[in-house]
């Protein structure tokens, strides 16, 4: 018989399970869970701490069944859903790692995963996803063995998720249960490196408690606060925000499955925190500012009024200061007034934390709902932090355009070649190899190089000034390896180079040159004439039509975040006499981006 460990008073000791034990036992009528379906009518369905607690036990004793085990990794590829959720938790409570997958995640790449983590079981939703895994059950290098499905009558065969619920719990499972140490593995988190093969980040226990310790020491929120979950839980943030953090926090999750929908969640739940990735706060700004364009003048006199003053009030927090009681006086009216009123159309009236990550928020979006006196507290980590390593705080202090300062489970420095690196509490144990041991990534003193440029400045805030690494960070802050799209994109022999570009933006884009040996022979090949060499190819209907199924057919093997949705074919050759490769015949992205800024500038153009 395995002992469960006792709850410690070191709440870094704590574990997931104890979390989960001591919610329902203090908090046993307290919202947990809740989530919509089709046919409800906007209603929600919410499961108490308590119910979580039973329901995830009956769960696991469903997986234990299957085979799952203590250290056993299990794969979840599911929208934000209860089953997700809930199976999440129970695989914890069983002592096995839960691995979520991106739903847009290409066939190779959860090839690549399922043999990494060597899982055996995968739980996914539907029939479209079963159709994706069933290749892997015959796979003789995948180990893969079951599949359970989600949703009812989706299973073709294979089990149903309904059909794991267990009760009463066998006394052998229940023995079992709950008895993970803080320094066991809670999570692998895949994430891509500069080669674009997915890399297993192994975290703990210990690590998670960490930050979630460490982000409540940098914002005060209402006890029990509620939190929108619309980002997919293969994403380190989601996975704090909408597992860990509710957990530690006992909070209250809404689970929005189809993130477009985020909007109408918001105006229902009218949450006290929020969290977005910067193309959320794009998209929100944006629709704000064209009911604003409809409004009249007069109208939008008094509104811009209202923006400055509230504009002013955000800049003396901003330098530490205490606002003049005159300005406290004026903006207290107009919040009253003017902006309380709009923000409550938008279900933001109740919000006293809002935070972006994942990528650089442009200034003009901060300024515009500074306006609202929200500011977007930036914050800047690494799935191998664990999430946040550096953060604003609301009430520690801020400086807009800044990731902010380490927090507390962190240390940072700057190394010589201004590389930001980082080591603590909350920096992952190592990458997992495929014969389930751990690689570390940290130097000998502990340090993790993230790949990151930036600087600290007198106060101890982080600015981000380039990357170190050529990832490309969408403005959706989905992470791509720009090497593995031009790959995908070069191997039509039409195309002899590419350069995809996408950083804070919300969809890539590619500049494509036409081989100067392969074009003119494909096109005797089909027939083609035209004058002019490769410069009459590159404006040929033909060719233009070719190099389209070309980048189609390398979208097709890609996910969707890397596909490329708009390029521009050009025809001369790049090279070290012209500035956009190196003598060693790499490509100087710089140089490239700024020889053809305003091509690129138009491919964003609607």
């Amino acid at each position: 018989m395995t002992s469960a460990p006792q709850p410690t008073d070191a709440p870094a000791d704590r574990t997931l399970p104890q979390l989960l034990a001591r919610n329902a036992r203090l908090h046993p009528e307290l919202p947990a869970l809740s989530w919509q379906t089709a046919g409800s009518e906007g209603g929600w369905t919410t499961l108490t701490w308590s119910e979580v607690h039973e329901r995830t036990r009956s769960l696991a004793a469903g997986y234990a069944e299957l085979g799952v085990g203590r250290g056993d990794h299990v794969l979840l590829m599911m929208a934000n859903r209860p089953e997700h959720w809930l199976s999440d938790l129970a695989l914890v409570r069983l002592g096995a790692v839960p691995v979520s997958v991106y739903g847009t995640a290409a066939p190779e790449q959860i090839t690549h995963t399922a043999r990494n983590c060597r899982a055996r079981v995968a739980v996914v939703e539907g029939a479209a996803q079963v159709a994706v895994w069933e290749p892997l059950l015959t796979d003789a290098g995948t180990p893969l063995e079951r599949l359970v499905v989600a949703e009812a009558g989706a299973e073709g065969g294979h089990f149903a998720y309904a059909a794991l619920l267990r009760e009463p719990v066998p006394e052998h499972v229940a023995k079992e249960l709950d008895t993970a140490r803080p320094d066991d593995p809670l999570t692998v988190v895949y994430t891509s490196g500069t080669t674009g093969e997915p890399k297993g980040v192994v975290l703990t226990h210990r690590q998670v408690m960490a930050n979630a310790l460490a982000l409540d020491a940098v914002v005060e929120l209402p006890p029990h606060v509620e939190h929108i979950c619309y980002l997919p839980f293969a994403h380190i943030a989601e996975r704090m925000l909408g597992i860990y953090l509710p957990c530690h926090r006992a909070s209250h999750v809404y689970l929005c499955p189809d993130p477009t929908g985020v909007a109408a969640v918001v105006r229902q739940v009218r949450p006290a925190q929020f969290f977005g990735v910067p193309r959320i706060w794009e998209k929100l700004s944006a629709a704000v500012r064209g009911v604003l364009s409809l409004m009249p003048a007069e109208q939008r006199a008094v509104i811009d009024q209202a923006f400055e003053v509230a504009r002013e009030h955000v800049g003396h927090r901003e330098r530490g200061e205490v606002p003049p009681a005159e300005l406290e006086e004026r903006y207290s009216r107009v919040r009253r007034d003017v902006l309380l009123p709009m923000l409550a159309a938008g279900g933001l009236d109740r919000v006293t934390w809002s935070a972006s990550a994942s990528a650089p928020m442009s200034a003009d979006v901060v300024r515009f709902w500074a306006g609202f006196g929200i500011v977007i507290m930036d914050a800047w980590g690494l799935t191998e932090t664990t999430g946040v390593a550096t953060s604003n705080s609301p009430r520690l202090g801020f400086r807009l355009g800044s990731v902010g300062r380490p927090v507390e489970a962190v240390e940072v420095r700057i190394a010589e070649d201004g590389e930001i690196l980082v080591r603590g509490a909350s920096v992952f144990s190592g990458y997992l190899r495929s014969d389930g041991s751990v690689e570390s990534a940290l130097d000998e003193d502990g340090w993790l190089a993230t790949g990151d440029i930036g600087r600290l400045d007198e106060d101890g805030y982080l600015w981000l000034t380039d990357r170190k690494k050529e990832m490309i960070i969408t403005s959706t802050g989905k992470n791509v390896a720009p090497s593995l799209v031009e790959n995908a994109l070069k191997e039509h022999p039409l195309i002899g180079q590419a350069m995809v570009h996408g950083d804070n933006r919300s969809y890539l884009v590619a500049l494509l040159v036409l081989d100067a040996e392969a074009a003119p022979a494909w096109a005797a090949a089909h027939g083609v004439e035209a004058a002019g060499g490769t410069d009459g190819l590159a404006a040929h209907p033909a060719v233009l039509a070719e190099v389209e199924r070309a980048v189609a057919a390398a979208n097709a093997r890609l996910n969707r975040s890397e596909q490329v949705k708009r390029y521009e074919l050009l025809s001369g050759e790049w090279g070290p006499a012209t500035g956009e490769l190196t003598p060693s015949l790499k490509m100087r992205r710089r140089v490239i981006r700024d020889k053809y800024a305003d091509a690129l500038a138009g491919l964003y153009r609607d």
